[in-house]
């Protein structure tokens, strides 16, 4: 017999009796749990759930569910909460610059299904990655930025993403600053990797920067996008070890690993509905 599996996640007020209400509705629903996590903010009176479960192809409706979970428990509790079918793949736009690392790390776990996506876009504000956008056959938009028409070219990226129906969009070394306005349009939906290991060495240069401070860890960050520039909820960092004798050109090939590798888990934590947001925080539960 088919089986629809379904992910739940939510967020509300930390009081007695929300497992319960959950289990329950879905005990009364011919739900069956395959993977639970929770956790209790102490510091801020939150509590945040993630459930995949399972229901039987005969059992209720995925617009039934939604519908009955939103009456019976989330409404009582206050939930800001979501029911997505795990089988669907997350459409994911990347945004890239002249780096090409993150693209093709990104492209290759793509191809070979360490990540569950479809990527019906790439956009650029250069040509320099045109070529592996066609060999991998995904569309590629050129769209350049400059000081006179930034507005402009963010419409054309609002109209590829409602193009394609684009669920998250990934700055893959994208080295340009989004507006506030695209920012709030597109909330938690952004996901950007920063080439240090935030909050240290904003802006310009960062390995320059850690190698003038003698560093001994290095590091990336990915978080998401919000209007306050490189300050959005941290998903995941990487780190790397060095010492005295690396120059920053070796600070700067380690850290391009580090950035592959903390973008690809941000990404894959975020298409599982494993990150949930707390306040300028994350919850991911992995």
């Amino acid at each position: 017999m088919a089986i629809n599996r379904y992910i739940l996640t939510l967020s509300c007020p930390d009081v007695r009796g929300i497992v319960a209400a959950v289990s329950g509705f879905l005990a009364d629903n011919f739900g069956f749990i395959i993977e639970s996590a929770q956790f209790g903010d102490g510091s801020t009176g939150q509590f945040f759930l993630r459930v995949e479960f399972s229901i039987e192809e005969n059992g209720i409706s995925y617009d039934s569910l939604k519908e009955l979970f939103h009456d019976k428990v989330a409404e009582r509790f206050a939930m800001n909460w979501q029911i997505a079918p795990k089988e669907r793949k997350s459409r994911v736009l990347i945004m890239v610059s002249k780096f090409g690392h993150c693209l093709n790390d990104l492209l290759y776990r793509y191809k070979t299904d360490q990540l569950a996506i479809e990527i019906p876009a790439i956009i650029s504000n250069h040509t320099d990655w045109q070529h592996v956008a066609q060999w991998h056959e995904i569309p590629f938009y050129h769209l350049p930025v400059e000081a006179n028409n930034k507005i402009e070219q963010e419409k054309k990226i609002l109209e590829v993403i409602e193009r394609h129906n684009i669920d998250v969009m990934v700055l893959a070394r994208y080295m340009q600053i989004l507006s506030p306005e695209l920012c709030t349009k597109l909330e938690g939906r952004v996901i950007n990797i920063h080439h240090s290991f935030l909050p240290s060495f904003k802006g310009a240069k960062p390995y320059t920067q850690a190698f003038d401070r003698g560093v001994k860890l290095i590091g990336a960050t990915a978080h998401y996008v919000t209007t306050d520039l490189d300050e959005g909820p941290i998903i995941e960092q990487e780190v790397a070890r060095v010492d005295h004798t690396y120059q920053p050109d070796d600070l700067a090939a380690i850290g391009h690993d580090t950035e592959c590798v903390a973008l690809a888990r941000a990404l894959k934590y975020h298409i599982e509905n494993r990150v949930l947001l707390n306040g300028k925080k994350t919850v991911v539960f992995k």
